[in-house]
């Protein structure tokens, strides 16, 4: 590698360092309620957008994803279904909730489906995964039902559902958690509006411990 290869590489590292840091300040001001982090996150993605203006000379094949012009695309969430041997679905409850979902949640820039799997069971349900299957895609659109009343999000999304086993017991501090459960398919807990309408969950659960793919 030449100096100038060694200087562009060098360049887009330090390009992809500062969209990762712009992604984790813009998700702490959104879920953060704390006013102490709150300012913090507000001052890292003010130093990380004056570091972005740094780049304005160079084209590399990255999206600004925090720029106006970017192509509008649908958001992207993992769920990840994972059975004991008496086929009972692990479950994690919200604890705005107090209701239960699969584990899962949006996908971080730059992680791989799979990477995102990992990590929210890691988060979620205090078990890292092993054994991973892509099972289907759902389209879920921008309509939620909460309780009696209509929820509508801005972007619609896109679902991944696996089916994983567990590979450890991990120690993880978990925030939007507070139980972590076994439970048969005949007797499920008060699930979260998050899993959108409970038929086709099921549907999608029961799709998962048979091994049966889907797309929709």
């Amino acid at each position: 590698m030449n100096k100038e290869e060694l200087n562009e590489a060098n360049q887009l590292y330090f390009y992809d360092y500062i969209i990762q840091v712009l992604s984790i300040a813009k998700i702490g001001l959104v879920f953060s309620k704390d006013p102490y982090a709150l300012k913090n996150y507000e001052k890292l993605q003010k130093v990380s957008m004056e570091a972005l203006d740094k780049f304005t000379n160079y084209k590399f094949d990255r999206s600004n994803y925090f720029s106006r012009a970017v192509y509008p695309t649908p958001n992207v969430s993992v769920r990840t279904c994972i059975f004991n041997e008496k086929n009972e679905i692990l479950l994690v409850r919200e604890k705005n909730e107090g209701k239960y979902d699969l584990p899962g949640g949006w996908c971080d820039l730059y992680d791989s489906p799979i990477e995102a799997a990992n990590n929210e069971c890691i988060q979620e349900a205090n078990v890292s995964i092993k054994n991973v299957e892509l099972i289907g895609i759902s389209s879920l659109g921008t309509h939620l039902k909460k309780g009696d009343k209509d929820c509508y999000v801005s972007t619609p999304h896109y679902s991944i559902l696996f089916r994983a086993d567990v590979a450890s017991h991990v120690t993880y501090k978990t925030f939007e958690t507070d139980d972590v459960k076994y439970f048969s398919l005949d007797a499920l807990p008060e699930l979260s509006y998050k899993c959108g309408d409970k038929e086709l969950w099921l549907k999608a659960v029961k799709a998962a411990r048979d091994k049966i793919h889907f797309c929709d």
